[in-house]
């Protein structure tokens, strides 16, 4: 159809969703040694547009608590060169230890998110 492969937005929010939180100075490797795991609960996602192959595309992800014990990413996917629309929605993780069981955010990931945050 001219177009990238609908499931293919989830990959994309998920490889902007770790950039971010690497920014944020939470490398995702770290912040599962430190014992806080962020399962996907929920994902929506709107299609705006199309991108073909070797398209650049610009990501523009915002986070923030969603939640006691979840983190909600916003994304927006544009064509980098036109700012044309692609796609956009979000996803919603819990904050859990590595069993399982929902967690408070350390006062570390507060931190980390909302000097990011300020940033932006």
């Amino acid at each position: 159809m001219g177009t990238f492969y609908n499931s293919r937005v989830l990959e994309w929010f998920e490889c902007g969703r770790t950039e971010w939180l690497r920014a944020a100075g939470i490398a995702y490797a770290q912040m599962e040694q430190r014992g806080v795991m962020l399962p996907l609960v929920e994902a929506h996602v709107n299609f705006c547009g199309r991108a073909r192959y070797d398209d650049l595309l610009r990501l523009t992800i915002r986070a923030a608590m969603a939640g006691k014990a979840s983190v909600r990413f916003d994304v927006s996917i544009d064509q980098s060169e036109s700012g044309e629309p692609v796609a956009g929605g979000y996803t919603i993780h819990a904050l859990t230890d590595p069993s399982g069981k929902p967690i408070r955010p350390p006062a570390w990931f507060i931190e980390a998110l909302e000097k990011h945050v300020e940033r932006k």
